[in-house]
């Protein structure tokens, strides 16, 4: 079942289109990710759904409820959808208490105990109640805004890049509290980001967006692996593409012959691989592509190495690759290595 219908949404501002026939289903209790470049839209959709702004064609349905389409648009009050901006945009002169219980309906005992326990579900202890807004750190901010959207009890909850101020390791763990409060709660969430990594991690269902259009959704790891285009497929994460030769569920290519999710297509066709796919070996292994480390770039962990291809029927040096190796031991630039392919290359659209 579907929590939040949008279909054919489009919105102008003046001859600049924001958005242009956009149509997503989230399910309920799901966590979606609206993902894309600054100007792609996303932003633009996410105040859509609240009701800060308003299409000019489409229809917004909300758990059976129409929100907006040709006849009428709810206002933003009356939608009970949580929203917690980018800065948490709390009220400076309100306590950590008095910023959570703003809005609750409950009086004296029972406000003082739904504030207590909204601020234990995000993690926050009790003697901050009383502390100012500027008395608090960034991950804490955040925390004491989440807490007030909750105590809306909204059926849909909207994070508009949350995290995108704290420093990355608290990100990473802020983003993890919060994507097991709102699977408890049960809310369906919608967070907009232009980080790929925190969309990868956080999301049940991607939508990526450019130039104002939905180009793809779908599970994380299906967009990842088999993306429509070139363009997704770089902006999600490092990829390696490059002309092939399709035939028989195998592609005849610079890294040699290399299997491929094809379908049946025969023809010349791009194909992509992630870095994780190429596999480095000893240069006197006898299996797979010659090569030569020109780049080591050290990351703790992992290492990125850039290499190029040595075809034996070349006179020169091929195509440059990227490849992820253990830090601990990714051999040095300068260091003749073997490539061979990990899994199957997707293939794209024939060219």
């Amino acid at each position: 079942m579907n929590a939040l219908e949008l279909k054919s949404i489009r919105k102008t501002f003046g001859a600049q289109t924001a958005l242009d026939d956009v149509s997503l289903s989230v399910p309920t209790g799901s966590r979606t990710v609206i993902v894309g470049p600054s100007g792609s839209g996303k932003t633009t959709l996410l105040r859509m759904i609240a009701g800060f702004e308003f299409p000019d064609a489409g229809s917004l349905t909300l758990n059976g409820q129409t929100l907006v389409d040709s006849t009428h648009a709810v206002p933003a009050y009356q939608r009970q959808i949580g929203y917690v901006p980018q800065d948490g945009a709390l009220f400076p002169h309100m306590t950590v208490a008095a910023n959570i219980g703003f809005g609750l309906a409950e009086t004296g005992v029972a406000r003082s105990e739904r504030i207590a326990e909204l601020m234990d579900s995000v993690a926050l202890d009790a003697d901050m109640a009383t502390r100012w807004p500027h008395e608090l750190s960034g991950g804490q901010q955040q925390r004491v805004s989440l807490a007030r959207a909750l105590a809306q009890q909204p059926r849909l909850m909207l994070l508009d890049e949350p995290f995108s101020a704290l420093d990355t390791g608290l990100r990473g763990a802020m983003r993890k509290m919060v994507a097991r409060l709102l699977e408890a709660a049960g809310v369906t969430t919608i967070l907009v980001t232009h980080d790929q990594s925190e969309a990868l991690s956080f999301a049940d269902q991607l939508a990526v967006m450019r130039s104002g259009r939905l180009v793809q959704s779908g599970h994380p790891m299906d967009l990842y692996r088999y993306p429509d285009d070139e363009q997704t497929a770089r902006f999600l994460g490092e990829a390696v593409v490059m002309p092939a030769r399709i035939e028989s569920g195998w592609a005849d290519c610079d890294l040699g012959r290399v299997p491929v999710n094809s379908n049946g297509f025969c023809g010349d066709a791009q194909i992509m691989l992630r870095p994780e796919q190429l596999l480095l070996s000893d240069a006197a292994d006898a299996q797979g592509c010659n090569a030569v480390v020109t780049e080591r770039d050290f990351g703790g962990n992992t290492c990125t190495l850039t290499v190029e291809l040595r075809p034996p029927e070349a006179a020169d040096a091929g195509r440059s690759l990227l490849v992820r190796s253990s830090g601990m031991h990714a051999p040095p630039a300068g260091s003749a290595v073997q490539l061979s392919v990990l899994g199957a290359a997707h293939v794209f659209d024939a060219v």
